[in-house]
């Protein structure tokens, strides 16, 4: 999962040498958070007009979990 958000991201981004992502322990529920970390520079391009970018993001994350009997929250920092 960690290595489909990265591709996902270095795909949208002018520096895919500073994504990074990071997973918190999975909670009670078995949701796992993952911290998406992008250069300030491409936020924007991440973060797409009005979030539409980072909704698809969410979306697909949320389909792939699915298919793995878990859920996923993917966070922009």
């Amino acid at each position: 999962m960690q290595d489909l958000l990265v591709l996902i991201a270095r795909g949208l981004v002018e520096k895919p040498e500073e994504v990074r992502v990071d997973a918190d322990e999975p909670l009670e529920d078995g949701t796992v958070v993952y911290h998406l970390h992008v250069a300030e520079e491409d936020m924007g391009r991440v973060i797409g007009k009005q979030g539409r970018i980072a909704k698809a993001i969410r979306v697909v994350m949320r389909a792939a979990a699915t298919r793995q009997d878990g859920k996923v929250v993917v966070e922009i920092d």
